[in-house]
């Protein structure tokens, strides 16, 4: 009996609670960084100074390689430590001219984008007629129709995740079954004529052919047509081509910790952007957001026990290489990164962050939510389960605890990679509480006494 009662004690004994963070000796902190973030629009100026300055921002662009060379000089004037670029080898897609025109039943100019890393037509295009699918299901079921054909994928949005797959995928699925070429409707909810470009990823072993996205109120004009019986005829033309690599930056900026300068905690987002619009969402917000709350953390004096590294991540929107480099090179030290955190989808209201770690970490970060309650959103859980980004995947692949900040998004995919994505649509006051909430976080993890548990 006595031994049963032992086995007992040993299978329940994971599910002890974890001891909680006690938060009170964060709360002074605290409470200075959150007056001093909303005591000035500091960081919304700043975001306004790189994107109309430097908007367009894809991989292998001068844009690009100056907006860098902005932050770093930024980030040195404001006493950031161990300020540099790590060079990083990126794809140099180059989008040229390009154009929809609809021939039969009658004449008329789509609006499009094409698709990133996509090939380009012949210089005269690529005219054919229209196949129209409402999905992989039904392209599958009527593939005898498609040889010739340019499919056009006509899906509403539902989520992100699930429908940006006829964007990645959608040129493969049109190529297997003979297509010239292939279309999409915009991944969004939303669309005032504003089609919304992204990258594509070619299957080994079939044609390449042209990937382009019309609008929401494209996509549904051309099936209007085709639900008549009419004969849809269409002229597409890209210029679109892919260039050798192209050398890029990480740009990097530290403030040095106190008592354990080589643990680092890394924030940050990814400084390129999309061709189109200004990228103020996607995500120069994440890049100065992060940015600005360890500027904040310098200027109150907060020096935490562990190194708060920014990183502004290059390449995440058509190749990763960024992140992955990142992770390359610094391989031999990824135990002593304590955990990585991104933002990553717009700088919106705050709800807090979603982290990927053990019962033990979480249990020491959850109550980090209650000291950035007063900027976030009403109810806002603060800290929950499950987070990440594309920039810090490859490190969390490699063990490293990861965190995503989350915001009331709504919007966020209505202007997303399109030329929509400019700055009027955020507001200063959501952008400087933002700050807030991250500067806090960063802070007490880097501050608090034990490292997060593996």
């Amino acid at each position: 009996m006595r031994s049963l009662a032992f086995l007992l004690l040993l299978i329940a004994a994971p599910l002890v609670a974890q001891p909680a963070l006690d938060i009170e000796p964060y709360r002074v902190a605290a409470d200075r960084i959150i007056e001093a973030a909303l005591a000035d629009s500091a960081a919304f100026e700043r975001l306004a100074e790189m994107v109309d300055a430097y908007p367009r921002r894809l991989s292998g662009s001068v844009m690009l390689e100056e907006s860098i060379d902005w932050m770093l000089a930024e980030m040195s004037a404001d006493g950031f430590e161990n300020v540099r670029g790590e060079e990083v080898m990126v794809p140099h897609w180059v989008r040229g001219e390009e154009s929809v025109t609809l021939i039969e039943p009658r004449r008329e100019e789509l609006a499009m984008l094409g698709i990133g890393n996509s090939v380009g037509t012949p210089p005269e295009g690529i005219t054919a007629e229209v196949l129209v699918v409402g999905s992989f299901e039904e392209l599958e079921a009527r593939r005898t129709e498609a040889e010739g054909k340019i499919v056009l994928f006509n899906v509403p949005f539902t989520t992100y995740g699930e429908t940006v797959q006829y964007r990645t995928r959608g040129a493969n699925e049109a190529a297997r079954y003979g297509a010239v070429a292939s279309m999409l409707r915009s991944v969004g909810p939303v669309s005032l004529q504003t089609p919304h470009t992204g990258m594509l990823r070619y299957e080994e072993g079939l044609a390449q052919i042209p990937h382009a996205a019309l609008t929401i109120e494209g996509a549904e004009f051309l099936q209007r047509l085709a639900d008549r019986g009419e004969r849809i005829v269409v002229t597409l033309k890209m210029e679109a081509q892919m260039l050798p690599d192209a050398v890029s930056r990480n740009a990097i900026g530290e403030l040095v910790g106190r008592e354990h300068p080589d643990e680092i905690v890394v924030i940050g987002g990814h400084i390129d952007s999309w061709d189109v619009g200004q990228g103020a969402m996607d995500d120069a917000g994440g890049v100065v957001v992060t940015w600005e709350a360890v500027r904040l953390l310098k200027a109150l004096g907060l020096r935490p026990r562990r190194t708060i590294r920014v990183v502004g991540w290059t390449n995440e929107e058509n190749g990763l290489a960024g992140g992955n480099a990142y992770r390359d090179a610094y391989a031999d030290d990824l135990d002593n990164h304590i955990l990585a955190a991104e933002i990553d989808g717009g700088v919106f209201a705050p709800l807090g962050l979603g982290v990927t770690a053990s019962d033990a970490a979480f249990a020491l970060v959850e109550p980090i939510g209650e000291l950035m309650r007063p900027v976030l959103e009403e109810g806002a859980p603060g800290i929950t389960r499950g987070g990440g980004g594309a920039d810090i995947g490859p490190l969390m692949r490699e063990g490293v605890p990861g965190a995503g900040f989350r915001v009331v998004g709504d919007t966020y995919f209505w202007y997303h990679h399109t030329e929509a994505d400019t700055l009027d649509k955020l507001d200063a006051n959501e952008v400087q509480r933002c700050v807030a909430a991250m500067a806090i976080f960063a802070y007490v993890v880097a501050e608090m006494p034990e490292r997060l548990p593996r």
